[in-house]
């Protein structure tokens, strides 16, 4: 089953014997675990049509050719109207653009599936006839790398990981030539939910709904903070300082008895003077507490993240959305298989600049919510403008840590490498940088 699609090149050996078969029905492949779903049936062969030489009469056929197969490991809900959904329509993408037939198993976690592992999970798969697996949450790091140890002729994708980036030091793994990584430049999507999050709010206090603590969340969540420290005192002209609260659940989401609430953390946002929640979590908890208590007569604001559809949960407080679109970037990886040309490598792939909401085109995206008004609109596409151009720089120094120790020096400014492994949020930033 690894390469499915070398057959083609054999059709003509076997022209009479599919002719004698007949044609075959596409069929839905149910896994063991769960049930997959495909694009389309399977192409049929056409019939022989038979045709007079001087020499012998000759059948032709178009031999059927067999659907090639992703599986798809999400660590949550995929229909939870956040990070996993994200992946799982892009799943559905590659079905639509390219006809292949997609295997998913979601809420690997070892809160929800204690007894599953990834790597297990990755033999489940390849045993299927995936010809290719996805594996798309930074907490799955050593299930895939084991799984690409054990499947050393299946290309495989850790979305979020960096085990094929040169500049990765230890986590650089040279020798798992089948394990590539992908990743967005959400740092640019953060920055703009930040831009309208400190345009909106009318207290000058934000809070950032935060999961877990590594270098990724750390990034996401200054990012986040660099926005709007650069739109409140620029762009609006506030003089008095930006309150920025950073509280974390955990987790990616909520799991009872594993992770904080992230509804009683909202809550404690809005009671505490905060008006706009900046979420950095899988789910909507900070979008719905919004919405609750907007209809009570608050005025409060939320930003949800990952998934474009995620204001629809609360549309009539939702500032706009920053989110991944994963469909530009598994598209080129699947027609780099299905062309015999993939290797693993390390992508951090960005917005397209030039159509920000492109879904064939722009890996990050960020649309505008019912909530932020035409004239906050009309100002965050300026920064949104600056930063497309480069005149707006925000990883530029002078930069300190927390705890006061230099991030960047007076106009410096931060590489791939400074950014990818931020060791604690920004000075001016309230919240643990550190599980500890």
């Amino acid at each position: 089953m690894r390469r499915k699609w070398a057959w083609v090149a054999l059709a003509a050996v076997f022209a009479l014997i599919v002719a004698a078969c007949g044609d075959d029905e596409g069929e839905t492949t149910t896994s063991a675990v769960e049930t997959t779903t495909t694009a389309a049936e399977e192409t049929t062969t056409t019939a022989a049509e038979e045709t007079t030489t001087t020499a012998a009469e000759e059948t032709t056929t178009t031999a059927a050719e067999e659907p090639f197969t992703i599986g798809m490991i999400l660590v949550g809900p995929q229909n939870d109207h956040g990070w996993s959904q994200a992946h799982y329509d892009a799943g559905v993408y590659l079905q639509e653009q390219l006809g292949v037939e997609l295997i998913v198993l979601d809420k690997v976690n070892t809160a929800d599936r204690p007894e599953t592992t990834v790597d297990q999970v990755v033999t489940q798969m390849v045993d299927e006839g995936a010809d290719l697996i996805f594996a798309t949450s930074d907490d799955m790091k050593d299930g895939i790398l084991l799984g690409a140890e054990q499947h050393p002729e299946v290309p495989m994708i850790w979305s979020s990981g960096d085990s094929a980036w040169p500049e990765a030091g230890e986590a650089y793994r040279p020798d798992l030539a089948n394990l590539g990584n992908t990743m967005g430049r959400m740092e640019y999507g953060k920055m703009m939910a930040g831009c309208a999050a400190a345009l909106t709010s009318e207290t000058g206090k934000l809070g950032y709904l935060g999961p877990l603590i590594n270098a990724e969340t750390l990034r996401l969540a200054s990012s986040v903070y660099l926005g709007a420290k650069y739109c409140w005192e620029n762009i609006r002209g506030a003089e008095d300082p930006l309150s920025f609260r950073v509280d974390w659940i955990g987790f990616w989401f909520y799991i009872p008895g594993f992770s904080t609430d992230p509804t009683l953390v909202a809550n404690d946002f809005f009671d505490s003077g905060i008006d706009v929640v900046i979420s950095g979590i899988d789910t909507t908890e900070g979008l719905v507490v919004a919405g609750q208590r907007a209809a009570a007569g608050e005025a409060v604001w939320a930003i949800p993240y990952d998934y474009r559809g995620a204001c629809d949960e609360a549309p009539e407080v939702c500032l706009g959305v920053p989110y991944f679109n994963w469909g530009p970037a598994y598209k080129r990886i699947v027609e780099s298989v299905m062309a015999g040309t993939f290797e693993a490598s390390f992508e951090w792939f960005g917005p397209d600049w030039a159509d920000l909401n492109n879904v064939d085109t722009s890996g990050i995206g960020f649309i505008n919510g019912p909530a932020l008004s035409a004239e906050n609109a009309t100002l965050l596409d300026g920064f949104i403008a600056g930063l497309a151009d480069g005149s707006i720089n925000l990883f530029t120094g002078p930069l300190n840590y927390q705890d006061g120790t230099p991030f960047l020096a007076d106009g410096e400014v931060a590489s791939d490498v400074q950014i990818w492994f931020m060791e604690q949020l920004l000075e001016g930033m309230e919240g643990a940088s550190s599980a500890g």
